[in-house]
């Protein structure tokens, strides 16, 4: 599954959710350049005005995305307000950066430029805010304290303006640089603090509205800010999102919400308060209820199989939520394998597929009940329908779940009733684009396809058909050319110990050459030997 952002982001960048994300960039080019320049005010204008909030016209678009109480009512209010309130905080980090930078390299000038400048985008930021929100009584303290902290940098960098003294220099250095510190780390907790209280406004109408649209907006809100990384996505777990999302989904009246709050769901999970908000509210038990609800739309149970994927993805560092999931792993196992079967287009089986692929690491219990639901020949039918397997990315999950699933006796007995040939050419897997994430996904089924060779071949059987379906040449080949294997060392070490165990099954398979230089010396050294070449000796 690749590193820590490697099988989730693979699965989210072509979730419908990235779509939404995509689509609002889709923005003519001089209207963004618009927008942008409203936050990047220059600093001599800002003085002038004291940093008052600029008013807003009532029928201008370009006006909605100023935070002020002109803006249109509704849920553009609460997107508009995040907008703005993210951007703002993108440009007041980005000056704090700078002084950072500058302060070390002592342009003095500099400093005192980018203090008055973060001083007036704070000053901004603070009034047009709080024109557009009641600021709670314990944001408006960080307020307050942040101001202050922010004049105050500007007064001690002016000072340093009017000396060449190198001692009173260095002193003001190490004063200014915990000023800004200070100053970083109060901004950084009022804008989360503010951002709790959008995503409370959010939750709120999620919990409050009867209205299919309200909702849906919020919905879609909050799925926007889970883009914007881990950070938020824990402010919005911790806000009680997740449970709000149950609520919508344990309601038969909001069934046509049910994928767009999996959706979100499986993208606030991506941290532990996320699956800790999950597991609180009996999650798992929704999950398996829509997985296995007949009358449920495909759209829902892929969005709950995504779900399901995020929760048991090996990269989180907490399984005290694995404990509820076994209890209902027998009916989401058969739901996700069903839905593999009949999926209707790839995204729904990359789904599906990653979730079966999560839980078979976690619990050999699901490795026997695939193969008692006839998974192997569903998953490699699979693979010869384009409409369902279309994909890098969908053959990698594939191949996980019979690499996990080689592991038992049985397996090898199903595998030769499908005769294996599909997982041999799992083996010649190669990209279609110059994408480093599918070269990746390329290099992952090769490797995973190499070791459920190597441990299905324990079976006599297996090994001589997979020598018959001529396994050993196409082994030897990604042994030698580095550039067959994208110069993966996992994959050469995958096909190394794959033909160490064919040979020692069917000796004669492999040639005398071969033999010498790939079987005979240690794996390590067989391992430098190939890693070292640059072009293919066969």
């Amino acid at each position: 599954h690749g590193e820590n952002r490697g099988f989730l982001e693979i699965v989210l960048n072509l979730h419908p959710c990235s779509y939404t994300r995509a689509q609002s960039l889709q923005v003519d080019s001089v209207q963004r350049w618009m927008e942008d320049l409203r936050h990047m005010t220059e600093v001599e204008c800002m003085c002038v005005l004291q940093a008052k909030p600029i008013g807003v016209e009532e029928d201008s678009q370009q006006g909605e995305l100023i935070v002020g109480s002109g803006v249109s009512a509704g849920d553009h209010v609460a997107r508009n307000n995040l907008q703005t309130l993210l951007r703002r905080a993108l440009v007041v980090s980005t000056e704090l950066g700078k002084m950072f930078q500058r302060l070390e390299k002592g342009r003095w000038q500099r400093v005192h430029s980018t203090a008055v400048r973060a001083n007036c985008h704070v000053r901004s930021l603070v009034h047009e805010y709080s024109a557009a929100r009641n600021t709670p009584p314990e944001m408006q303290k960080y307020e307050k304290s942040l101001l202050e902290k922010c004049m105050e940098l500007t007064n001690i960098t002016e000072r340093c303006l009017h000396t060449d003294d190198e001692f009173f220099l260095k002193s003001m250095r190490e004063a200014i640089h915990e000023i800004l510190t200070d100053v970083s780390d109060s901004f950084s907790n009022m804008i989360d603090m503010a951002l709790a209280n959008e995503i409370r406004v959010l939750i709120k109408q999620i919990e409050s509205s009867d209205s299919l649209h309200t909702i849906g907006s919020a919905i879609s809100n909050l799925l926007s800010l889970t883009q914007d990384g881990p950070q938020l996505c824990s402010i919005i777990a911790k806000e009680g999102a997740v449970v709000a999302l149950f609520k919508i989904c344990r309601q038969d009246r909001f069934r046509d919400l049910y994928a767009h709050a999996l959706r979100t769901v499986a993208s606030i999970c991506c941290v532990e308060e996320g699956i800790n908000q999950l597991e609180k509210v009996d999650g798992i038990l929704c999950l398996a209820d829509i997985l296995t609800d007949d009358s449920s739309v495909e759209a829902a149970r892929a969005e709950a199989a995504a779900v399901v994927a995020q929760i048991t993805s090996p990269h989180h560092t907490s399984t005290q939520h694995l404990a509820s999931f076994l209890e209902s792993m027998h009916d989401i196992v058969t739901a996700l394998i069903k839905l593999c079967e009949t999926a209707s287009c790839g995204e729904v089986f990359l789904l599906a597929s990653a979730a079966l692929a999560n839980i078979t690491f976690f619990d050999s219990m699901a490795c026997e009940i695939l193969l008692q639901l006839n998974a192997i020949h569903i998953l490699l039918q699979a693979c010869k329908d384009r409409q369902r397997v279309d994909t890098p990315y969908s053959k990698d999950q594939v191949v996980t779940i019979l690499a996990n699933l080689s592991v038992l006796e049985q397996c090898a007995s199903e595998v030769l009733q499908e005769q294996g040939s599909l997982l041999l050419l799992l083996l010649g897997e190669k990209p279609s684009s110059s994408s480093p994430s599918e070269g990746a996904a390329c290099e992952r089924v090769q490797q995973k396809a190499a070791v459920t060779l190597a441990r299905l071949s324990r079976d006599p059987d297996v090994a001589q058909t997979a020598i018959q379906l001529k396994a050993v040449p196409r082994l030897i080949e990604l042994c030698r050319s580095p550039t067959e294997r994208n110069n993966s060392d996992s994959v050469l070490v995958a096909c190394l110990a794959a033909l160490r165990r064919l040979a020692a099954g069917c000796p004669d398979s492999i040639e005398a050459a071969d033999h010498q230089q790939l079987i005979k010396p240690r794996l390590v050294d067989s391992f430098l030997l190939c890693s070292n070449m640059e072009e293919s000796f066969v």
